[in-house]
Parts: C-alpha cells; sequence; structure tokens
C-alpha cells in the first residue's frame, strides 16, 4: 500500500530550499556529493525526525519528541543526499545536509514499506542512546507527523548500520523491538556493588 508522507511545515521546506539554492546562506559546507553536482537539486519525501527518549525509565512509556524535518535530496532520479530543518526559538531554520548510510538505508526502507499489506504515515525515530536510527511506520494516516508517540501498531524498521545484534531493514512491531532495546540499555550490577 502506498505511504502516507505527512506534509513538512513550510518554512522548514522553505529553509532547505534556500540553502540547496545559496550555499552562502548556510554556515556548513555542502556534503562532497552536492559539491561536485550541478543539480538541479530537488528535496522529496520529507519525514519528521523524532528522538526516542530515556527508553529505560521505569513506571513510564516511551516518550517521543520531534526534533526536525529530513528531506531526500534528489539529482534527476538519484537520492544525493539528505537535508534537515531544525525547529528553533525563531521558528524553522536549515540545520545541515548529510550523505553516507542512512540516505541509501532510508530510501531503501520506503521502497520496502511501499509493498506492506497496510498503509502506514513514515516517520524517522532516532534512539541516540543506542546510535541508532528507524524508519517509524505509524499507523495513524491522519495524524499530524509531528505529534504522538508510539502506537500498539506501530512498525519500527532500523536503517542501516544497526547496532549489532539488530537485524537492518526488518520491520518490528515497536511493542517488540522496543523491550529487546531496553534490555540492551540496562547494565547489569557489577560484582561487589549493592543491589
Amino acid at each position: 500500500m502506498p505511504l502516507h508522507v505527512p506534509q513538512a511545515p513550510a518554512p522548514a521546506l522553505r529553509s532547505v530550499l534556500t540553502a540547496l539554492d545559496s550555499p552562502t546562506a548556510v554556515r556548513e559546507a555542502r556534503t562532497p556529493v552536492l559539491s561536485t553536482l550541478t543539480g538541479p537539486f530537488q528535496p522529496e519525501l520529507p519525514l519528521p525526525v523524532h528522538v526516542l527518549d530515556d527508553i529505560t525509565a521505569p513506571d513510564a512509556p516511551p516518550r517521543t519528541r520531534l526534533t526536525g524535518w529530513r528531506f531526500l535530496i534528489r539529482d534527476g532520479d538519484l537520492t544525493v543526499a539528505a537535508a534537515e530543518a531544525m525547529l528553533t526559538a525563531d521558528g524553522w531554520a536549515f540545520s545541515h545536509f548529510s550523505e553516507g548510510p542512512y540516505v541509501s538505508s532510508a530510501e531503501l526502507a520506503l521502497s520496502e514499506a511501499e509493498s506492506l499489506p497496510s498503509a502506514y504515515q513514515p516517520r524517522l525515530l532516532s534512539i541516540p542512546e543506542l546510535y541508532m536510527v528507524t524508519l517509524w511506520l505509524h499507523g495513524d494516516l491522519t495524524a499530524d507527523g509531528a505529534e504522538g508517540g508510539l502506537g500498539a501498531g506501530d512498525l519500527l524498521v532500523p536503517l542501516a548500520p544497526a547496532p549489532p545484534g539488530i537485524a537492518a531493514h526488518r520491520a518490528h512491531r515497536a511493542t517488540d523491538l522496543l523491550p529487546v532495546l531496553t534490555h540492551r540499555l540496562t547494565r547489569a550490577p557489577l560484582l561487589g556493588s549493592p543491589v
């Protein structure tokens, strides 16, 4: 089924378009690929970027918070980079361009998600404690992409490179994967330490 890509805030898209059109408008240098290509570059597939905070907190469901919107940057038919806009006190601002394995991994995961039997709203979910990013397939198609927590029917697809022992590009129910991730972060008591 097709994915229901949420609409990015217009100021977030404008900040990315400005950065693509005017490299002097951004503080950070373009990525090597963007520097060597002439474009025109087109931002596509806007995905809200959420962070999963403190998944090991006892007695509380995992909380997510919006940190930005990421766009895949295409040069013709080729995805060459990603660009991210972040929310600041003054509104949406361009944050950075990126290349590397997460860009191609996100594109592959999105393509695979299109073939799932159910429709989903795609988002990105960062889990900083594990240096992990997942494609978050949210089951509520009408939800505001900037809001909401993990639902019981949501899927998480770890992007490559995934942490050791977690298969990249394999869809997991959020309710099944989160306990595995929590277990990885729960430290066993040291020998001789009080329990």
